[in-house]
């Protein structure tokens, strides 16, 4: 999640092309924003007081970040093999990494 949210302040505009055009404003606000709590998320999940809610948080944050990966895959469905496989395949990895969140969150109690 630190890696990822760094990721998106540092080099944003890999990230920019990813939201999808439905939402108001402009992409990298989006990108920023999403970086932003990608953090938070991490650093709330570092910290033992602060683990479930942060756990809790990152589940929400990986349901609400599907549409990028859709959008992504849908993007690069003319790109060459391996992108096309890295695209199709963040898919059903967002649901082991809920899990995980969920997993995380419980045992925080």
């Amino acid at each position: 999640m630190a890696g990822m949210g760094a990721a998106h302040l540092l080099v944003p505009r890999p990230f920019d092309a990813l939201v999808p055009e439905r939402l108001p404003g402009r992409a990298r606000t989006w990108t920023y924003l999403s970086g932003a709590a990608e953090l938070a998320c991490a650093a709330a999940v570092a910290h033992p007081r602060t683990r479930k809610a942060g756990a809790l948080a990152t589940a929400g944050l990986m349901a609400a970040v599907f549409p990028a990966n859709i959008k992504m895959a849908r993007d690069w469905r003319h790109r060459p093999l391996p992108l096309r496989a890295a695209a199709y395949g963040r898919l059903p990895l967002q649901a082991p990494l809920i899990a995980w969140a969920l997993h995380v969150a419980r045992k925080a109690d």
